[in-house]
């Protein structure tokens, strides 16, 4: 069964195509029907895989920081965001390209570029007397973690840029967990051997087993941002709060609350023990350089 629009075998083959992945992709054991967004959105996602190629040759993309702040309103850490300078749509966010970058395995050289950069601002920090305790987090995708060489890979990267492992944290989703979990742990175990710290991101949002915070060398979980902002008055939230809370405590783990956007949020963590914070109330994420200056200036 098809349209009008097919003017080749070729050209039906492909339509038949995209229609089985959109099946694929909602849920298997079902059927779509092509439909010529489809193609649009193929076609967008080919352009963007290609502009990402170029991208990434060009050395087009620019790290932000936003701070996590201590409840004594000091700097204590800072996490890395990613920023693509696109020649015609502009500062693109990472929610309209990571994918595509994940899909397509640019995501190695991409995940690869951004530890460089983090780690070499760490050298820098590291030489200055209001920046050396800072720490610094890094987004690393589950691709990145399996891949064999990743270990080396980093160990490579602080040794050439002189940065102190100890102020690097690797920022891991759960996803990481659904997969090999004895190469997972294994490969952690390692870098922690080493001094380098992992922080499990957006805890309690995905594949959610407390068996890996007792196995894998956590040094802290984050508060998803989901949970922070239906505080103080969403009764479900605060009590999830309060457990992930507990758990870190008896686990001898550091939080990182996420997403903060108002003094009531903050008021309601830190009264309940949280001792990291993040989020537009807080701080905004600016253009590393300008995150530095800006910090070197409010610490004096």
């Amino acid at each position: 069964m098809f349209g009008p629009g097919a003017r080749s075998v070729d050209q039906l083959l492909r339509q038949a195509d995209l229609a089985m992945y959109r099946a694929k992709a909602e849920g298997r054991n079902t059927l779509r029907f092509f439909d010529p967004a489809m193609q649009a959105a193929a076609e967008r996602q080919a352009e963007l895989e290609n502009d990402l190629h170029d991208a990434i040759a060009g050395h087009c993309f620019e790290l932000y920081c936003q701070p996590q702040l201590g409840v004594d309103g000091r700097l204590a850490g800072a996490e890395v965001l990613l920023r693509w300078r696109h020649a015609t749509r502009g500062l693109v966010s990472p929610d309209e390209f990571i994918a595509v970058a994940e899909s397509s395995g640019l995501i190695m050289p991409l995940g690869a570029m951004v530890l460089s950069e983090s780690c070499r601002a760490l050298a820098r920090w590291a030489t200055d007397p209001l920046l050396r305790e800072v720490t610094l987090a890094v987004n690393v995708s589950a691709q990145q973690l399996r891949d064999p060489g990743f270990v080396e890979q980093i160990l490579a990267i602080l040794v050439a840029t002189g940065a102190p492992p100890q102020q690097l944290f690797l920022e891991l989703t759960e996803s990481v967990f659904a997969h090999d979990l004895d190469d997972a742990c294994a490969k952690m175990n390692a870098l922690r051997a080493h001094g380098v710290c992992f922080s499990l991101d957006d805890f309690g949002t995905g594949y959610s087993s407390l068996a890996y915070l007792k196995h894998f060398p956590l040094t802290e979980l984050k508060i998803d941002r989901s949970f922070v902002k239906d505080l103080p008055n969403g009764a479900h939230a605060g009590a999830i709060v309060d457990a992930i809370l507990a758990l870190a405590r008896t686990l001898e783990l550091d939080v990182v609350a996420e997403g903060i956007e108002t003094g009531e949020q903050r008021d309601f963590l830190v009264a309940r023990g949280c001792r990291l914070l993040q989020g537009y109330l807080l701080g905004k994420p600016r253009p590393i350089a300008e995150f530095e200056s800006g910090y070197r200036t409010s610490l004096l």
